[in-house]
């Protein structure tokens, strides 16, 4: 399945995406894709009413917004320098252990919504990356069953600020927790429809030119390692977002290093995935 929230910004309604592309109101099952969804075995609960409600369910209007196909998790988990050539462009070495930073849940968009550039920012810097959504409590997993707690995959775009993260003293979540730093989308892919997670190709372009263009078999630690060694540290919970890195192109990395400016346009994308579009605006006080 391919689960999709749309709707106004923190009113949004569960939905899915069909195989031929057809956007469907799951309303009428009443639960929204919330870790308690995910909890109660809410996929599984889902797929069977879709069999008897699915020709029944109403279209969604094609100009309706998506949301983040997941309602606001407990946590958000990124995994730094965990693409080989990212580390490499970084000027930085392998690493020997997963490096982990959280991400504020605040931070949540639509993968359509606005990258909103921070007041006083200048170096706000765009990371595809391929992000694992969790089915079920994780805690103390072995390597050997990590999958098992898997629910799907989502497509991120881990936007940073750069001078917040490296220069700003403490940890990397300043840089990385501003509003709109968290777009999530277009729909979350149970983990069925994704054959290989371990052989996608993401790619991600400003105004047109590709910058980004990698494949998931370029991972430091796979994903079975990520789910284990996180576990070791924390619970995940169900819904819990694992991004699991970005591949070489960040704008840091340029030589010279490019940032987003206000009318630039992010486009990204991971095969079966779909992709998602950002349009980087000012910060405006409301």
């Amino acid at each position: 399945m391919k689960l999709i929230r749309f709707g106004e910004a923190g009113k949004e309604k569960p939905g899915i995406e069909t195989q031929h592309g057809t956007r469907l109101d799951c309303s009428g099952f009443g639960e929204d894709w919330s870790e308690e969804f995910f909890d109660n075995d809410g996929l599984s609960r889902l797929s069977a009413w879709l069999e008897t409600h699915e020709a029944k369910l109403s279209e969604i209007p094609k100009n309706a917004r998506l949301g983040s196909p997941i309602k606001r998790p407990s946590k958000i988990i990124c995994v730094g320098l965990n693409y080989a050539k990212h580390a490499q462009e970084s000027g930085m070495p392998l690493p020997e252990v997963p490096i982990l930073f959280m991400k504020a849940t605040s931070s949540l968009c639509g993968p359509f919504d606005p990258i909103i550039i921070p007041k006083n920012s200048e170096k706000t810097d765009w990371e595809v990356e391929l992000a694992v959504v969790i089915g079920k409590k994780a805690s103390y997993v072995g390597k050997e069953n990590a999958m098992d707690y898997v629910a799907g995959y989502v497509l991120h775009n881990d936007v940073s600020e750069r001078d917040f993260q490296l220069h700003h003293g403490g940890q990397w979540v300043k840089g990385k927790s501003a509003d709109h730093f968290a777009p999530l989308g277009p729909f979350l892919a149970t983990k069925d429809e994704i054959r290989d997670p371990h052989n996608l190709r993401l790619w991600l372009k400003v105004n047109g030119q590709t910058l980004q263009d990698s494949n998931t078999s370029d991972l430091v630690f796979d994903i079975p390692t990520l789910v284990s060694y996180i576990s070791q540290y924390m619970t995940l919970l169900p819904g819990d977002v694992i991004s699991t890195g970005t591949p070489s192109g960040v704008g840091l990395g340029l030589k010279p290093p490019r940032y987003l400016v206000e009318g630039d346009v992010v486009e990204l994308g991971i095969d079966g995935l779909g992709t998602a579009k950002q349009v980087a605006v000012n910060w405006k006080a409301n």
